[in-house]
């Protein structure tokens, strides 16, 4: 350790370490807007430069490593001048809409102006005939308000590993944008949205469906469903200033009927019905010499990756629909003829923590008898702006149960909101399906955690069974360049998209941080490990049973073929 003065205080740090985040742990608040955390520094925004004595410029504090006597002033007049400096330039190549902006009261570059009192505008500017490309599902890209901070260049490439985006052009025509600056639609993203995540500004945001589900909802002959998934349920309390990880679960229900909605029921219905057919569908095929190790396929993103980079391993991804096509479809049919409704006057909405979910919905593939299984999807963040619209008070809501059928859930399917979650889920049926009987112990804390990989072998029924969990496909990318070169130890892969799990979502509330994160994963596992015994498992939820009784027969039938099963196949983007 050694010791350095910071504003005229002694503080200790270990040499070599970077002095922004020195700063931080004493308590200092020092701006930034392209400082990435776990990542090398760039230094490219400037605006945590400190001023250092015997230094002649003012120094990038995120990308300056400290020695011992050094003397810093993280607010002299110098280094707060420069800042504001900066962000005036800044704001002079920025629209004047932060009225009309997606991002206004959340825009970090609206926030750092307020904070350094910028109040009028003293640089010129010109228009340089940017474009709003709209090409894609998922997400909107508006070029007139990106900064250049380069953080989403660097979360799509360094993090996610598919690099469909970059800065392009020179000087002060420099922008970030796809291969060939064509749309987001023909380029290698997987809408996963952990871009939108990034962004500082409104340069990028989810495809809004807010207005086509009002008109659905004022239309008095349209029956409109919603669902909602786990990891929205416990991190819609942070749009309203509750605290992180609160479950809204039943008060979700309540605010729902309230706007207006027909039936209700949690996305995790499905993902108990997910694990009863891919739980089968992974016992199928070790039994049989079928294809492994089989992958899932809840998370879209992760889906169009493997379609786009590595279309030899699509033969290894399970044929399950994800848990919101599933329920999609379910209500269409079966619900549907139980209830006595024309599926063609249904609406189905989704609430989901996930941008690449928009995508999923759009997928020709994902439609029966020429009805696509969602209508439209809302993030969290849309759903937030939505209950704002019609006034609602969470705070004063008493909790509701979802509606019957399609409405019982096990604390194995909110797992789903967890990176780990599948595989756990899957792991307690396909046990039980193997043996007869449940797993002495139902928490499978091998696959639990925020770690990047997690891997456990498994003995059920006489079997060694190893299974894999990646988190982020960064992660997913080593794993399977193991499968290639010849790793075979591997029976059953999870992968999440987007780091942590669909808790840390592209759909997510912004500005979350880490102790944020951990509190909605902490808040499933209290879920499921208060819960009953027989509540914890997918194949012990009655309405599972009664849909296979009345309905599907069993799993992997020819109608659970039909309605829950798909297929995928090779993608040709632009690169």
């Amino acid at each position: 350790m050694i010791t350095l003065e910071i504003n005229g205080r002694s503080v200790e740090a270990e040499e070599g370490e970077m002095l922004l985040a020195v700063l931080r742990r004493a308590g200092i608040s020092v701006p930034t807007l392209c400082n990435v955390e776990g990542l090398e520094p760039t230094g490219a925004c400037r605006l945590c430069s400190v001023e250092v004595e015997g230094m002649p410029n003012l120094v990038p504090s995120c990308a300056f490593p400290v020695r011992a006597g050094l003397k810093v002033w993280s607010h002299s007049p110098r280094a707060v001048r420069a800042r504001k400096t900066i962000i005036e330039l800044l704001l002079a190549d920025h629209p004047d809409d932060c009225n009309y902006c997606v991002r206004n009261g959340k825009c970090e570059l609206q926030k750092l102006a307020s904070e350094l009192g910028v109040r009028l505008h003293r640089y010129g500017a010109y228009d340089k005939g940017y474009h709003l490309d709209l090409s894609s599902p998922a997400i909107v890209r508006d070029p007139g308000k990106c900064i250049l901070c380069g953080r989403c260049v660097r979360i799509c490439e360094e993090i996610q590993g598919v690099a469909c985006i970059d800065f392009i052009n020179r000087g002060s025509r420099a922008v970030v944008g796809t291969a060939f600056n064509q749309g987001l639609n023909i380029s290698s993203c997987i809408n996963c949205g952990q871009c939108v995540m990034a962004c500082p500004t409104g340069a990028l945001r989810e495809q809004s469906s807010i207005k086509q589900v009002i008109q659905a909802l004022e239309d008095p002959d349209t029956v409109v469903v919603v669902q909602h998934a786990p990891a929205v349920s416990v991190s819609l309390a942070e749009e309203f200033g509750l605290p992180a990880g609160l479950d809204l679960d039943g008060v979700l229900n309540a605010a729902l009927r309230r706007l207006g909605f027909d039936y209700i029921f949690p996305t995790a219905f499905t993902a108990d019905l997910t694990v009863m057919e891919e739980a089968s569908e992974l016992v199928e095929r070790i039994e049989n010499g079928g294809r492994l190790p089989m992958m899932t396929s809840c998370s879209p993103g992760w889906i169009k990756y493997v379609e786009e980079f590595h279309p030899d391993f699509i033969p290894n991804l399970s044929t399950c629909k994800s848990p919101q096509q599933m329920l999609g479809a379910l209500t269409k049919t079966y619900y549907a003829e139980r209830q006595g409704l024309d599926a063609q006057h249904i609406f189905n909405v989704s609430l989901m923590p996930c941008t690449a979910k928009k995508y999923e919905a759009t997928r020709p593939e994902l439609r029966h008898d020429g009805l696509a299984d969602i209508d439209a999807v809302l993030t969290t963040r849309e759903l937030a702006r939505l209950i704002r619209r019609f006034g609602l008070n969470l705070a004063t809501l008493a909790p509701e149960p979802a509606d019957q059928l399609l409405g019982q859930q096990s604390t194995a399917g909110r797992l789903f909101g967890a990176t780990g979650g599948v595989m756990e889920a899957a792991i307690r049926t396909a046990h039980y399906l193997l043996t007869g009987r449940e797993m002495e112990k139902l928490d499978v804390t091998a696959v639990r955690g925020e770690q990047g990989i997690k891997e456990a072998t498994l003995e059920i029924a006489g079997k060694r069974i190893g299974v894999a969990v990646a988190s982020g496909l960064g992660n997913a990318r080593r794993l399977l360049q193991q499968v290639k070169a010849g790793r075979s130890d591997l029976h059953f892969i999870e992968v999440m998209t987007c780091p942590g799990g669909c808790i840390a979502g592209g759909g997510q509330p912004y500005h979350a941080d880490h102790d944020n994160i951990m509190a909605r994963l902490k808040a499933l596992y209290t879920i499921d490990r208060v819960a009953d015994e027989t509540a914890r498992t997918a194949h012990h939820n009655q309405e599972v049973k009664q849909l296979y009784a009345d309905y599907l027969d069993q799993p992997l039938s020819h109608r659970s073929h039909e309605l829950l099963h798909t297929s995928y196949s090779r993608q040709d983007v632009v690169h």
